[in-house]
């Protein structure tokens, strides 16, 4: 049973050529002071369109303005970080978690994300293009018992915020989904300056003991058992026995949403793990994926 069996998946709504125009209504800095980057938690009102969107799908936006070669901006995808019901659960609106892109290139020139700063800079009133939703890849199951594994790094939280949202902060709305089974996330971050959404988190975790586990790896002020940099295969390494039992259960669906350099500790985590068992990752992965049962969406 895939993840989006039998759902209404609404795919392609609007179109690059016929884009929504939406506005900004809420622009507020998610990372805590001293910490490096700028990562924001951005709301933009949907309403007056026929938009909507499903927990684990992606909207695409069009900046403003054109490429250096004179065309119009290229569409950018980022993944949604609300519920379909969004932050007012009201279904008008959409959240993203949008880290600003600044870096210097080897000749010392800055280089500015075209996206990612048209979004940091929005203020309420501003208009944004939007085109989608897109993504099938990453909906939840629809079995209110199931496992959900969820490994994030960064801005990769998007979506495991609508997820957790969805499960336990919304649980008072939904008749069709009541969720019972355990959601386990992994967040990968430099600093616990940047730890997204951290307050919502730890309450949860608090609140949901027995349906949610949050651990957290911090790269460079945490150390692993070997005391070097704590990264997020390391943290699941702790619990490499469990896990292992746990992504065997056909009822086990895993997520896994960040900067693509997260996949290669993962998949040497799992082959490591899986060969205490006798078993190849590669092939157990293969048929996680043909089961439906193992999500990537990485960049």
């Amino acid at each position: 049973m895939s993840a989006n069996s039998e759902k209404d998946i609404p795919v392609n709504i609007y179109r690059p050529a016929n884009p929504f125009t939406a506005k900004c209504v809420a622009n507020e800095v998610l990372v805590r002071p001293g910490a490096s980057g700028d990562t924001r938690h951005i709301k933009i009102d949907i309403s007056g369109g026929d938009l909507r969107y499903l927990e684990g799908q992606s909207i695409g936006v069009l900046p403003p303005g054109e490429d250096k070669n004179g065309k119009p901006n290229k569409l950018r995808l980022y993944s949604i970080a609300s519920t379909r019901l969004g932050d007012d659960l009201d279904a008008k609106t959409l959240s993203l978690s949008v880290k600003r892109l600044e870096y210097q290139n080897e000749a010392g020139e800055a280089i500015k994300g075209t996206c990612s700063n048209f979004l940091t800079d929005l203020k309420p009133g501003d208009e944004v293009r939007l085109t989608g939703p897109v993504g099938k890849e990453m909906l939840l199951p629809d079995d209110p018992n199931a496992t959900v594994i969820m490994i994030a790094t960064g801005t990769g939280i998007a979506p495991f915020r609508a997820f957790l949202w969805r499960m336990f902060k919304e649980q008072h709305i939904h008749t069709d989904y009541q969720f019972k089974g355990l959601a386990w996330l992994f967040f990968g971050v430099p600093t616990d300056t940047t730890v997204l959404y951290k307050a919502d988190l730890e309450w949860l975790a608090y609140k949901h003991k027995k349906h949610f586990r949050y651990d957290v790896a911090i790269s460079r002020e945490q150390k692993n058992a070997e005391g070097e940099k704590m990264y997020i295969q390391n943290r699941m390494a702790e619990y490499a026995d469990e896990l292992w039992e746990l992504i065997q259960k056909p009822s086990t669906h895993t997520y896994m949403c960040g900067l693509r350099g997260m996949e290669d500790g993962i998949s040497q985590f799992m082959t490591k793990t899986a060969e205490k068992s006798g078993v190849v990752w590669k092939d157990f992965e293969k048929q996680m994926k043909r089961d439906g049962r193992w999500h990537v969406e990485t960049y």
